[in-house]
């Protein structure tokens, strides 16, 4: 076999690297070998994910067969001489030699499925040439041929493969295990959308209860939250202010047993962190509940804070609609009541309808008139209907929505709350009754263009992994432009979708790498029947999920090899969910898919990178007309790869 003895390029090459570890070692006989430590960290250089223990282990089980074979051979005849021989034996066990290296090299090194997938393009060669390179990258990687030259060059780790244009099994791996070859399209790392669009068309990262970090009945607030969630892109983050001792106003969820924040501590991070993640607008949404006397300071506060940032100018009468987030970069907008025309330079009343249970009247309070004005592109007004909002609301007028009202509206009303949308900002916040501050499902909302659906950052899960990736498909600067028929005044949008949207999405479960042990597996236990579901988010009809087989027993790198094909109805909002035994995930935009042979890195629950821990698949996606970025090679090796 090529991972045997055929393969000249890895041998070559292996035997010049365990020179070179003999060198550093400074063993002058190359046959006596290299430290046992030289030699796993040389495999573990290649194979990272690769524990330490399981390499030494192997390579201890080579030394105890070398061991017996060498016994069989002594000459017992002699006492002094079995002695020397065994003492000369014992000392080796801390040496590996040449052939034990490449053989343990050959076991955690060598990849079955990218082996056969070499095979395959390279003519049962044991290496791709640059024409063979060529040609996976065009069919599969979607990729230019120019490039195979300069790839070979990054990632052959033989000399003389660089120097004949040859990629080897090693190379081949290493690009595919590099970051060119990760899932998610590296150009949407930066903003690649049209950002001089109004405000309106774009769906706008938002925080609810931002100063909490646990759940809004009791748990704590901190200014953490802030940073936390302008650090993740959040565009609109929520500021409750209450009256506070000592005349200062304060942060925090009325009538619960969170403590508060000062209001000038948090307006301090807010300033300090509101541009780190992105350069387009920050919106502060004030849910103002104090008293005159204290909103004079609160105003002290946001302009000696917040400076020449905030937007103070005053909308022209005659715009349709809102400026841009271009047009609007490193400018804060805040969000609030604002008094009427009648008040005539006076502190007035004003009506406040979000807090307030639904069966009860309006609340109104007293709003300073200074305060009122620094509100001018993002005015809270009561939503009524849509009749009523399409004959007077104007386009800095924005309606918050209970989330169950939303929720029905979306139901009941999709077609008249995406046209709604096209001119107004909406807001939807959480239900007060998630006292665990659990999150809403926020593509029951953006299926209807709702730009602002607030999440409650702090509670990790899948609502916060679809918010995050969804996000993430536009630099992660926290404003995605929406689909062009929540844009476009002439169309229209029902809930499913016409058969002619569809696209069709290929994608290939192959292998895993590193999976991490079950909860409450034992300590030294081996990840234990390992499989893999593939989830499709989006509108109700693309919603699904598939599963692939239980392999047994093999968590290091588990042979899937299954492939799913998705009907989606519309793929701008649909969203690709991987997630390993319910405990580990990883969630892309169906935009941001790279096409062909990719790794998937896994993520914990809570949304950190698990180190090495990856999925192998092959994406292939078809639009209605027939093209896409990629065609699709069926290929069927799981006999193949089970005999390897």
């Amino acid at each position: 076999m090529l991972a045997s003895s055929q393969d000249s390029l890895r041998l070559g090459w292996l035997e010049q690297l365990f020179s070179s570890a003999a060198d550093s070692d400074r063993q002058e006989d190359v046959e006596e070998g290299i430290r046992l430590q030289s030699a796993i960290k040389l495999i573990q250089t290649v194979n990272p994910g690769v524990s330490s223990g399981k390499v030494e282990h192997r390579f201890k089980e080579l030394q105890r067969v070398r061991e017996r074979v060498c016994g069989l051979t002594l000459d017992n005849g002699s006492g002094v001489k079995d002695h020397i021989e065994t003492k000369r034996l014992t000392g080796r066990n801390e040496r590996v030699t040449k052939q034990e290296f490449i053989e343990v090299f050959h076991d955690f090194c060598t990849r079955p499925e990218i082996y056969f997938l070499l095979v395959q393009f390279s003519s049962n060669k044991e290496f791709l040439d640059t024409k063979d390179l060529m040609r996976f990258l065009e069919a599969e990687q979607g990729m230019a041929h120019e490039t195979s030259l300069k790839l070979i060059q990054s990632h052959e780790p033989s000399l003389e493969g660089r120097q004949q244009g040859y990629l080897s099994l090693d190379g081949f791996t290493s690009y595919l295990t590099s970051a060119e070859c990760h899932l998610f399209d590296r150009e949407h790392d930066t903003v690649c959308q049209d950002m001089s669009q109004p405000l309106s068309h774009y769906y706008i990262n938002s925080s609810h209860n931002t100063y909490l970090i646990e759940d809004q009945f009791r748990g704590p607030s901190d200014i953490s939250g802030y940073i936390r969630a302008l650090k993740m892109g959040c565009r609109c983050v929520e500021v409750d202010v209450w009256d506070g001792p000592d005349e200062e106003p304060v942060v925090c969820t009325g009538h619960t047993l969170s403590p508060p924040l000062a209001l000038r501590c948090v307006l301090e991070a807010i300033g300090r962190f509101a541009f780190v993640a992105s350069e387009y607008p920050l919106i502060i949404c004030i849910e103002n509940h104090c008293s005159l006397r204290q909103q004079k300071v609160m105003l002290q506060h946001l302009v000696g804070i917040l400076g020449d940032r905030l937007y103070t100018n005053p909308p022209d009468e005659g715009d349709p609609y809102l400026p841009s987030p271009h047009a609007l970069r490193h400018r804060i907008l805040l969000k609030g009541k604002k008094l009427g025309p009648s008040s005539d330079g006076e502190d007035g009343e004003v009506t406040i309808t979000q807090s307030n249970p639904p069966h009860l009247p309006p609340k109104r309070f007293q709003l300073l008139k200074e305060l009122s004005d620094l509100v001018n592109l993002c005015h809270s007004v009561q939503f009524i209907d849509f009749p009523t909002s399409s004959k007077s609301q104007k386009p800095w007028e924005l309606c918050s929505f209970h989330e169950s009202l939303a929720v029905r509206l979306a139901g009941e009303s999709p077609g008249d709350f995406v046209n709604h949308n096209k001119r107004f900002l909406s807001r939807v916040y959480p239900s007060p009754m998630r006292i665990d501050s659990s999150n809403m499902n926020p593509q029951d909302l953006w299926k209807c263009g709702c730009q602002i659906v607030s999440m409650n950052f702090q509670t990790a899960g899948l609502m916060m992994d679809l918010n995050t990736a969804w996000f993430r498909q536009n630099g992660n600067c926290g404003y995605v432009l929406r689909p062009a028929i929540m844009r476009q005044e002439v169309s229209y949008f029902i809930d499913s979708i016409s058969l002619e949207l569809k696209s069709l999405t290929i994608i290939q479960v192959i292998s895993g790498q590193n999976l991490p042990k079950p909860r409450g597996s034992e300590a030294k236990g081996d990840v234990v029947d390992p499989y893999v579901y593939v989830e499709i988010h989006g509108i109700p009809a693309d919603c699904t999920e598939r599963r692939t087989r239980t392999v047994t027993q093999n968590g290091d790198n588990p042979i899937f090899d299954e492939s799913f094909e998705f009907q989606i109805n519309l793929p701008e909002l649909a969203m690709v969910r991987f997630v390993f035994i319910g405990q580990c995930q990883y969630t892309i935009s169906l935009e941001c898919l790279q096409p062909g042979y990719r790794h998937v890195p896994l993520q914990c629950l809570t949304g950190e990178e698990l180190p090495h821990a990856k999925l192998f698949v092959h994406v292939a996606l078809t639009n209605r007309r027939g093209g896409g970025k990629n065609r699709w090679i069926h290929r069927k090796n799981s006999q193949k790869m089970n005999e390897f």
